[in-house]
């Protein structure tokens, strides 16, 4: 039995979960809804707040979808109560953010600055000018857009310049060497 594809999901109080027939799954709460199709061949039951995650059979590919399944759920569960918040620091001499309405724009070095614009149901904030802080209910997009921010201008190994998770630890190589 899966680890996790074997731990119940509590429903936290003020969140509505809607289980259509195909596993297609809509949960509600303070923060906003989120709706997703999940795999077919696995069993959601909703009984008292609690919901559980079982699958018929033990082929690799079932085995696979079970603690995913249930992973995905508790995702869901947790976004629209909580949301969730990715961190990034930018460092480097000259490198800066700032944030106007939906755009984020990053002076990362380049010849020009950098524009992104927030998906939606993403927010971006700046604090200072070298941290940027996203955040929403879909832990997916949020990690996503995180990925594509620190994209643009990778941490690098010998001076560790760049946009980088906070906390990351940025491996530093040893530059060149004097006179032979």
């Amino acid at each position: 039995m899966s680890r996790i594809g074997k731990m119940p999901i509590t429903i936290p109080a003020g969140v509505d979960v809607k289980l259509e027939e195909g596993n297609f799954m809509t949960v509600k709460g303070p923060k906003g809804t989120l709706c997703r199709q999940l795999a077919p061949e696995i069993t959601i039951t909703i009984d008292n707040g609690v919901m559980e995650v079982t699958r018929p059979s033990d082929l690799k590919k079932i085995r696979s979808l079970h603690g995913l399944t249930r992973t995905l759920i508790d995702n869901m569960v947790v976004g629209v109560t909580a949301g969730y918040k990715k961190s990034l620091e930018i460092i480097g001499t000259g490198y800066r953010a700032a944030k106007a309405g939906n755009k984020l724009t990053l002076t990362l070095g380049y010849s020009h600055p950098v524009e992104m614009e927030d998906p939606e149901g993403i927010t971006s904030e700046v604090e200072g000018n070298t941290k940027i802080h996203v955040s929403g209910i879909d832990k997916e997009k949020v990690g996503q857009y995180a990925a594509n921010i620190r994209a643009k201008r990778e941490p690098e190994p010998y001076k560790g310049k760049g946009i980088r998770y906070q906390g990351e630890h940025v491996r530093r190589k040893a530059g060149k060497s004097g006179k032979k």
